[in-house]
């Protein structure tokens, strides 16, 4: 996938069959410095379908282990956003799950705090 020349590529992978990258899903985490970073998804080879995010609109990151998973060490994450399109963003079948989701994770809070974005959590009384 081509990026503007001001684009840096922080992370990418593909989408793995029994931990072997033999998919047409391909996954970036995609920094323009002094603007944004953000999430796509590459899927198709004669079709191309692209999808991003903003890393600072996501709030919540979920990292799933199937057997299959662990035994070829890879994982699936899903980014929770407030993105109207993409409102569940699957990385599926990656290779270090646990590093990816700890970056993922770093990143969503420094773009929150550079643009001062809050998630506001409300607790139900008790009754």
């Amino acid at each position: 996938m081509k990026f503007d020349k001001d684009c840096e590529v922080i992370w990418h992978d593909r989408k793995r069959h029994f931990g072997l990258p033999l998919s047409f899903y391909r996954y970036y985490i995609v920094k323009k410095p002094g603007e944004w970073v953000k999430f796509f998804r590459h899927k198709g080879f004669f079709t191309a379908i692209i999808d991003d995010i903003n890393v600072y609109r996501c709030f919540d990151v979920t990292l799933f282990l199937s057997l299959g998973d662990k035994i070829f060490r890879t994982g699936t994450i899903e980014i929770a956003s407030n993105d109207a399109q993409a409102p569940k963003f699957h990385l599926r079948h990656i290779k270090n799950p646990y590093k990816v989701r700890d970056m993922i994770s770093n990143l969503i809070e420094v773009e929150r705090k550079k643009r001062n974005v809050g998630i506001t959590e409300f607790q139900m009384p008790d009754s």
